[in-house]
């Protein structure tokens, strides 16, 4: 069973992260995890890339060896949870996948105790902010939440990760200027109205982490030093280092505690450290799944398919021989 120039950039970046992340509301892991035997994350192509999943996942291994946690990563590149796409999307290819199109499969099929959610990015449709594309966004969450809860599970929102500008400004325009095809040089203003709304939510109830506060903060903490850094090449999708950020506020949402973070994530910087290995095979297990996952359950995004379940499963059983066998060392 599966279980859970830059500064020196990564290390530097861990310390900075530790730092700003500050407290939160969200419940400690011992009220969130008891009795939890899969999780699932959804999310749209940041997700899918799967770093951050796979952060938390190596994490868990070496803090609680003794728990079995089956952690599923089924997020799907360009995917919203408002069911909007813009015109011309990937070159008039294919419009964004709807998550509401196949989360009823996905939920049915894979039967997760515990949901983990990170949408906005796309739903924006990285424009300006409008109260249509907003309400769309508050009733796909809605539905999410209420299909989740429906299917017997609990689910944890995290907000957006953070969108940048600096290393595409040359492809952006100002809001007067923004036509189909044309993304807004000010789209983070809006994700920044996205994730106060989902925070907002704990008044409800609603168990939330917030991963676009602590990457905002740490992205601008690291500019005071390097006035053109960045957690992402094209804007939207981060790096391992903007990953970790979100790892890492994740992890403290569930109680991890904060003061021991930076020293665990500065290990994954040495290719040798037991912390770097297992998260590379972990990753590896990871990605071999969700391909396999996606394509058994089925989704309308044209992309390669995955291994047949039956030879996903083996593949992923020698990954976790080799986890198990380095988590003895």
């Amino acid at each position: 069973m599966f279980r859970f120039g830059m500064l020196k950039p990564l290390a530097v970046l861990c310390y900075l992260t530790a730092a700003l992340l500050g407290t939160t509301a969200s419940p400690a892991a011992e009220e969130i995890l008891p009795g939890v035997k899969r999780v699932l994350f959804l999310g749209d192509s940041i997700t899918y890339d799967g770093k951050y999943v796979a952060y938390v996942e190596t994490e868990f291994l070496l803090r609680q060896p003794q728990r079995s946690l089956e952690i599923i990563n089924c997020g799907l590149p360009s995917e919203t949870v408002s069911g909007l796409s813009e015109d011309g999307h990937a070159g008039g290819q294919f419009p964004r996948p709807d998550l509401h199109e196949r989360l009823d499969r996905v939920l049915s099929r894979l039967k997760p105790d515990l949901v983990f959610a990170c949408y906005g990015m796309n739903d924006g449709i990285y424009l300006p902010l409008s109260d249509e594309r907003f309400q769309r966004f508050h009733d796909g969450i809605r539905r999410l939440r209420q299909k989740v809860e429906t299917s017997g599970a609990r689910i944890i929102h995290l907000t957006p990760a953070v969108f940048d500008p600096l290393p595409i400004r040359a492809r952006l325009v100002p809001a007067d200027k923004v036509t189909s095809g044309k993304m807004y040089e000010g789209y983070n203003d809006a994700l920044d109205r996205y994730s106060d709304w989902l925070l907002a939510q704990r008044e409800r109830g609603w168990q939330v982490i917030d991963l676009h506060g602590p990457m905002k903060r740490a992205l601008a903490e690291a500019r005071t030093r390097d006035p053109k850094f960045t957690f992402s090449g094209d804007g939207v999708h981060p790096n391992p280092a903007g990953h970790r950020v979100m790892a890492q506020a994740v992890l403290q949402g569930l109680g991890v505690p904060q003061d021991s973070l930076a020293a665990a994530f500065s290990q994954y910087d040495d290719a040798t450290s037991k912390r770097a290995r297992l998260f590379t095979l972990v990753q590896r297990r990871q990605r071999t799944m969700t391909d396999a996952w996606l394509t058994a359950i089925g989704h309308q995004r044209p992309m390669p398919p995955g291994l047949p379940l039956e030879q996903a499963e083996m593949k992923a059983a020698e990954l976790s021989r080799q986890i198990r066998e380095l988590e003895k060392d």
